[in-house]
């Protein structure tokens, strides 16, 4: 008698690290938490060239909390967007959910963002083929200082007047998308922070949910605020050239 297979994962629960040592145990204790409420999940973390305990913590976690960790390692920092898809390209699942892995996103609430996806999906009629949605996770009460609150409205507020992505919070880091459709999406760092305006491009429906945004459990950002604005700008005028440059693929038949 054959050993029956596997069943493949619906989801995959992404997250991208960065000198994250102290807060890997605690995130994963949380994510274990959750997959008891979430459909067949695969758990993959990327560590993006850490120079701390990192890649120990992690190895930690698979021993103690998450049997089936997936870690991914790059041998030296390559940047959230990089990362991101090295794991969205290793991942087995359909569905994509991306966290950040310093404590401040509740995994919780991935199951709503799937149930709503599922959802949308299932009530959707057309035969042509589709995108699937894009589930972002809206931060509200954000926990960070006033300084960065301020930035992050004002540039959550340029790139919708710009981009008109609809998107109050597109630098969400819990969003939920389909696999193939984020494949699609041309590569360059800082990639994830115009999801919502690219995915808009590409056919993807916009669908947003209020989540808990908590303090970082320990150490700061990697990001100052303006390092974060020079880059923004920069990249925001690529994100104008590539939207003004994409096309949607239509409908075909081979004859």
């Amino acid at each position: 008698m054959t050993a029956s297979k596997t069943p493949a994962p619906l989801l995959a629960v992404v997250v991208t690290v960065l000198n994250e040592a102290e807060n890997i145990l605690p995130v994963c204790q949380e994510i274990k938490e959750a997959l008891a409420d979430l459909p067949s999940t695969e758990v993959i973390f990327v560590d993006d060239g850490s120079t701390d305990a990192t890649q120990q913590k992690l190895l930690e976690a698979r021993k103690t909390l998450l049997p089936g960790l997936r870690i991914l390692q790059h041998p030296q920092c390559l940047g959230k967007s990089t990362a991101l898809r090295t794991a969205i390209r290793a991942a087995h699942a359909p569905w994509i959910a991306t966290m950040d892995g310093d404590g401040q996103d509740d995994p919780s609430f991935i199951r709503t963002m799937l149930a709503s996806a599922l959802s949308y999906e299932a009530e959707y009629s057309s035969s042509q083929p589709h995108p699937g949605p894009l589930v972002v996770g809206v931060r509200r009460k954000r926990q960070d200082r006033f300084s960065r609150r301020f930035a992050t409205r004002f540039a959550n507020g340029l790139r919708q007047r710009l981009l008109q992505d609809n998107c109050p919070d597109t630098g969400a880091p819990l969003k939920l998308f389909r696999r193939e459709t984020f494949l699609c999406l041309p590569q360059f760092e800082g990639l994830h922070r115009f999801i919502p305006a690219l995915m808009k491009v590409y056919g993807a429906p916009l669908i947003c949910i209020e989540t808990q945004h908590r303090s970082r459990l320990h150490g700061s950002s990697k990001y100052t605020n303006l390092n974060r604005a020079i880059v923004g700008i920069r990249d925001l005028l690529g994100v104008l050239w590539l939207l003004n440059r994409t096309r949607r693929l239509p409908p075909h038949t081979e004859l």
